[in-house]
């Protein structure tokens, strides 16, 4: 394993302590919003803190971008941190949430954990190595049909500019796929993408600290990742496709014709 994928991996099972501790007590939690339906907890922030200690130790020079923090430092190297995605399930003590943590050089994803710690599921991945699920290869699924594909998605929660092409989608997706998820933790549904779980994915309005792992865990399984017409540009957008190779193009289609400017950009 890498260096710095054994670094993030420490890191992500430090956290994973803290809010499993918390997650016995979640009605104690002292709970805050940042704006409509986005909500923060001491558990974030003090497994983000523990991430960045970790990681500061290891690499002192390297840059950070964190959901908590938010930016710091200059370098070639960055660090994408979210100490725990699925914030809302957690503080509803719905079991589904995980810390996603990756390393960016010179805009290339080069390392990525996601961790789960209630299923102690550690998906890892460095570029041009694979993916690993716990130390087993992953891939993603063969399924080459949408008919036949169960799709991963996440509702409009915080802005809602977007939301009548949405449910345009959705309407599409339910006709022409075998179902629909909403899980509630990006990370996760990537993750499950990577080892065939899911056979797609597509969100708007998600943030880097959503995608920066869970796109390169797609990618290093075999799988496509790309905006909402399939090229780059999703980590600066936050719309993303993520599925299967013989599927994407199909996934595109579907989506297509409810795009505004504003989401083909």
């Amino acid at each position: 394993m890498h260096p710095t994928l054994t670094t993030a991996v420490k890191a992500a099972r430090r956290a994973g302590q803290i809010i499993t501790r918390a997650s016995q007590d979640v009605d104690l939690l002292k709970v805050s919003s940042k704006r409509q339906n986005d909500f923060v907890t001491e558990v974030d922030r003090a497994a983000e803190d523990a991430i960045i200690g970790i990681l500061r130790e290891a690499y002192p020079d390297h840059a950070i971008l964190a959901e908590e923090s938010g930016a710091s430092g200059e370098s070639e190297y960055r660090w994408i941190i979210d100490p725990l995605d699925g914030t809302t399930n957690f503080i509803h003590g719905m079991p589904h949430y995980a810390v996603s943590i990756a390393l960016e050089h010179r805009g290339q994803m080069q390392s990525a954990v996601v961790f789960d710690p209630v299923r102690n599921e550690m998906f890892t991945a460095s570029r041009g190595r694979g993916a690993f699920l716990n130390d087993r290869r992953i891939r993603v699924s063969r399924r080459a049909k949408l008919s036949e594909a169960l799709v991963g998605t996440g509702f409009p929660y915080r802005v809602f500019d977007h939301v009548d092409a949405y449910l345009g989608m959705l309407k599409d997706m339910m006709e022409k796929t075998s179902g629909l998820r909403r899980p509630g933790a990006a990370a996760l549904d990537l993750a499950y993408v990577a080892c065939g779980r899911f056979d797609a994915f597509f969100e708007i309005g998600l943030s880097p600290w959503d995608i920066a792992g869970g796109a390169l865990l797609v990618t290093e399984a075999g799988g496509l990742v790309g905006n909402l017409t399939g090229e780059t540009g999703y980590m600066e957008s936050g719309n993303m496709v993520a599925s299967t190779p013989r599927i994407f193009p199909v996934l595109l289609a579907t989506i297509e014709p409810h795009l505004t400017d504003a989401l083909r950009a």
